[in-house]
């Protein structure tokens, strides 16, 4: 297993963008192998000095996250990475997580994450499922993913704030009304709320 990771990041390591071919490894890992040598294999790659490789983890954990461990190290270790290309495959992960679980049956995990003190984990939710109208359960309850989105208007980190104006900006394309509704609720008083307002509201007319 090691020889296996030391070999994936000598061949991750040469790719610079993206994030496909860690994508497909990981898939094809977790599907060609039990699930307790994965999680192993997943943990053992997290711990890599590669960032690449620690991108291929996060997709394994993803895959794996119906086991309550890795939700739980995904929220409290996953999202402590410095990379921010680790935590663009974070918000993947726990996407798949929802699609695995059932997006409605999801809904305790994604307002527990919406409400953690980490602000990687915050976006992970808020990027993560993104188009969340796209999403089954979101998708015949808008109001569902604008009510969740929003509570973030005014968040701490302008990270979170950028995505939480791009997750509405999203929605507003095919439910402008329900995004006018809830934008014209918004006392416009500070930067924070301001810059997710300009964000949400460019497609309202």
């Amino acid at each position: 297993m090691k020889e296996y990771i030391l070999n994936l990041e000598k061949e991750f390591s040469l790719i610079e963008n993206g994030f496909k071919e860690e994508e497909k490894r990981a898939l094809a890992d977790y599907l060609s192998n039990d699930n307790a040598y994965t999680k192993e294999l997943a943990f053992l790659a997290f711990k890599s000095n590669v960032y690449q490789v620690r991108m291929y983890s996060v997709f394994l954990f993803g895959h794996l996250s119906s086991y309550e461990e890795i939700l739980v190290f995904m929220r409290d270790e996953v999202s402590k990475d410095d990379n921010w290309r680790v935590q663009e495959v974070l918000a993947k992960a726990f996407d798949e997580f929802c699609k695995q679980t059932g997006y409605e049956k999801s809904l305790p995990v994604i307002d527990e994450w919406l409400q953690n003190t980490n602000p990687n984990v915050r976006r992970a939710v808020t990027e993560g499922l993104r188009i969340w109208t796209s999403r089954p359960y979101f998708k015949d309850n808008p109001d569902e993913a604008i009510k969740r989105i929003a509570t973030l208007k005014e968040d701490s980190s302008e990270y979170v704030r950028k995505s939480v104006g791009n997750a509405l900006r999203d929605i507003c394309k095919k439910f402008p009304e329900l995004i006018k509704i809830e934008l014209d609720s918004w006392k416009l008083e500070s930067k924070e709320i301001k810059q997710v307002y300009k964000l949400a509201s460019k497609f309202i007319k």
